[in-house]
């Protein structure tokens, strides 16, 4: 988890990256920005707000060889080891971005580098490197009073609501490759940003491996537990998933599968399921590992726990209290109408 509310700007550079394939040069500005107390909260809000909005998914890092081969690692270990140095090297990162643009697609546009202070990463307080790029110019309109008329002139400039490219490396798992945010509003040349310019692959924390098996797990409840059972059954499945995951520490592989598959037939399916696609999800050699809370809301959120009938009728379970809907839901067969049906036992009527 990361806050970014109490962050502060320490250092600016803004420089400009043309087009290499199109002979379009670089600008480097000389020296730093000089910022001033109106422009950084719209600095701060341009550059942070997609990072708060975003679920947080880390990045590293990663060089087949080594890292001390890899240009912006050592670029970033540059700069945290010597923070005095960030406007010098925030050139070398734009030099770098800069023979990364041979794509006609690429789009020229403004760079700005950033030393950061006062962040928290997963409760620890870092500092950070941010870099980001403007690209998509904004039609507006400036007035200007001349004699007895208001003259309009149509300009060009940068929309602060929407960043194009951006990243945070935070100065936290430096031997991992540093942990990493990016983001990428335009995806017309979504290799260029993430894997020419940052070089980097997925932080396989818990976090990420928390994630990649829930959405196996999801994926498994899809494609086994639904043709083999019914739907109620595929979305129990899930709802006991993700209970495990909420009220574990530590994910444990044959503990996880007794509590939450009813079918004991299901559990070599499920095992052979995971040879033939834990690929996929970078799962193939984990049965156990620290759960991330983080990651277990975010699947919580995303789960669906409606049953839509052709009937254009939806039954809605409560994983609030998901043994409601494991006691008083049955499935069954009527052989007159030839049609499923589901049996809902209650009580009374609640209102509404």
């Amino acid at each position: 988890m990361i806050n970014l509310f109490n962050t502060h700007i320490e250092n600016l550079s803004v420089h400009r990256v043309g087009n290499k394939s199109r002979n379009e040069a670089f600008f480097l500005s000389e020296q730093p920005y000089n910022l001033n107390d109106e422009i950084v909260p719209l600095l701060k809000e341009y550059f942070f707000k997609p990072f708060r909005d975003k679920e947080e998914n880390y990045f590293q890092f990663a060089h087949d060889v080594h890292l001390d081969y890899h240009d912006m690692y050592n670029f970033a270990t540059e700069v945290f080891t010597n923070p005095e140095s960030v406007h010098e090297v925030s050139k070398k990162i734009t030099k770098h971005l800069f023979e990364q643009s041979n794509h006609p697609h690429i789009k020229n546009g403004e760079v700005y580098v950033a030393y950061l202070t006062h962040l928290t990463i997963d409760n620890n307080p870092v500092d950070a490197i941010g870099i980001f790029k403007s690209e998509i110019k904004t039609d507006f309109l400036q007035f200007e009073e001349k004699e007895a008329n208001l003259e309009v002139m149509l300009q060009q400039g940068i929309n602060l609501n929407k960043l194009d490219k951006g990243c945070i490396i935070f100065n936290y798992k430096k031997e991992e490759g540093y942990k990493i945010l990016t983001i990428d509003s335009n995806r017309y040349d979504a290799r260029y940003w993430l894997e020419h310019f940052l070089s980097v692959d997925a932080f396989q924390d818990e976090n990420f491996i928390t994630k990649k098996y829930l959405k196996f797990c999801q994926d498994f409840a899809k494609d086994v537990v639904l043709p083999a059972e019914d739907k109620k059954e595929e979305v129990m499945f899930m709802n006991r998933s993700v209970n495990y995951f909420a009220k574990n520490d530590e994910f444990e592989e044959t503990n996880f599968l007794n509590e939450v598959l009813d079918n004991p037939d299901l559990i070599p399916e499920f095992k052979n399921y995971k040879v033939e696609k834990a690929p996929k999800y970078s799962i193939e050699d984990v049965t156990s590992f620290p759960i991330a809370n983080a990651a277990v809301s975010d699947a919580r959120k995303k789960m669906k726990n409606v049953i839509n009938l052709d009937t254009n009728i939806q039954i809605k379970l409560d994983f609030i209290n998901p043994e409601s809907a494991e006691k008083f839901v049955e499935k069954g067969w009527d052989e007159e109408k030839q049609m499923y049906y589901y049996l809902v036992y209650f009580n009374k009527e609640q209102k509404s």
